[in-house]
């Protein structure tokens, strides 16, 4: 079961090829995550200050910049969703909190394939530290209700339980950044790349409609864009997902 939820990550991304000569938008793509470097207080007085001012956009912004630059990523989402309540329009933050989101989704990712490895390697504690299986102890081991069904059982649960968490997790943080690139499409329609980035953080959180439309978008906007062959392979896969979506349910 873990197993094909472990393939949930890896469908839920395209491969475009950073750094390919693309007229802005690949460069773009590789510097979402690249933020200024702005210098500040401790992030103790703008937490304090945007408490105390929670009505204050720049209090608000001063403190997700400061969060981000210590790798506190789920405060600065926090700060972020406060600063793009107060500034809707502001689509440099609207992209940076997409950015954010998609770490988020990353650190999730990572540790569903931390806890999976660990569960894999403690599933069969017997192989490496159990006695001789021809032996009676060595059966009572080996035996489904013998010594080690309590210690499997137990260690199931724990792995299981972070498995679901970081699940969770990934899929909220996916649908939160392709939320955060909505806004933006919506405030500029006729960027490319927001098209490009809607496209791919639908397709990561499994929403086949937004990805075929921010994809065709794309294709529309910047038709010979060096990401174009790539966008239409990936717009050829999830029709063909759609499609089969759509006939199984008709069958149904």
């Amino acid at each position: 079961m873990f197993v094909l939820l472990a393939v949930v990550f890896a469908l839920g991304f395209v491969f475009f090829g950073v750094g390919s000569g693309s007229t802005g938008i690949s460069d773009a793509l590789q510097n979402a995550f690249n933020f200024g470097n702005k210098g500040g207080s401790s992030i103790g007085k703008l937490q304090s200050t945007a408490d105390k001012h929670p009505n204050d956009p720049t209090a608000w912004r001063n403190l997700a910049t400061a969060l981000e630059q210590k790798q506190r990523t789920q405060e600065a989402v926090t700060a972020l969703e406060r600063y793009t309540a107060l500034r809707p329009r502001d689509q440099s933050a609207l992209s940076e909190l997409a950015s954010q989101y998609g770490t988020l989704a990353t650190n999730y990712s990572n540790d569903y394939a931390a806890a999976e490895q660990a569960m894999a390697e403690q599933e069969s504690p017997a192989s490496a530290f159990g006695p001789p299986s021809t032996t009676p102890l060595g059966k009572a081991f080996a035996s489904a209700t013998g010594l080690l069904n309590p210690i499997s059982a137990a260690v199931a649960t724990v792995s299981n339980a972070k498995l679901t968490t970081a699940l969770t997790g990934y899929r909220s943080a996916q649908s939160s950044a392709e939320n955060a690139y909505k806004r933006l499409v919506v405030l500029n329609p006729n960027d490319a790349t927001s098209q490009i980035q809607l496209g791919q953080t639908a397709q990561a959180a499994q929403d086949t409609a937004t990805a075929i439309k921010a994809f065709t978008a794309f294709l529309k906007l910047a038709p010979t864009d060096p990401l174009a062959p790539q966008v239409k392979q990936a717009l050829k896969s999830l029709r063909a997902q759609a499609a089969a979506t759509s006939s199984g349910s008709t069958s149904g």
